[in-house]
């Protein structure tokens, strides 16, 4: 996030903290239209994704915050090339030391998060679009000391 704050790409803090709070794919993110966001009921629709089916991703009000701070310079909530927002990306991660990190690991990130704070195996998969349990799990990078503290609760036990 440091390293976010020094980029000339106006969109990239948007776009990041977007796919971390969403779980979108790049491409979703791109593709996304202002007409596809509903911030009242605080969903936005995703008409095609990766595996071929739509789905209806709900926002958490930090996204709500970050759609709305957003200029509109068009249809399109980021009216950028895919090839601008790679560029930018690279830029960012070897200037934050990062260079492992794909912008793909922020859907990663994304998904792991809804489960630890505690949504269930249908709901995050309403969200990422997955349809099966074994491509959902590849995107679970649980944090065994939350488990502990969960599992802590369960016995009673305060950490």
């Amino acid at each position: 996030m440091t390293a976010l704050s020094s980029t000339r790409a106006w969109y990239l803090r948007p776009f990041i903290i977007l796919a971390i709070e969403t779980g979108m794919r790049r491409g979703e993110l791109l593709a996304l239209q202002w007409s596809d966001i509903d911030f009242f009921s605080r969903l936005a629709v995703v008409e095609v994704s990766k595996n071929g089916h739509g789905r209806t991703v709900p926002l958490t009000p930090k996204a709500i915050e970050i759609l709305i701070e957003l200029p509109r310079r068009g249809k399109n909530v980021f009216p950028v090339k895919a090839n601008a927002v790679r560029l930018a990306w690279e830029r960012l991660r070897k200037r934050a030391g990062l260079e492992e990190v794909k912008m793909h690991s922020m859907r990663h990130e994304a998904i792991s998060r809804m489960f630890e704070i505690g949504l269930t195996i249908p709901e995050v998969s309403v969200i990422s679009g997955h349809r099966t349990l074994s491509c959902l799990q590849r995107y679970t990078h649980l944090k065994p000391e939350n488990v502990a503290a969960k599992l802590a609760r369960l016995s009673g036990q305060t950490s």
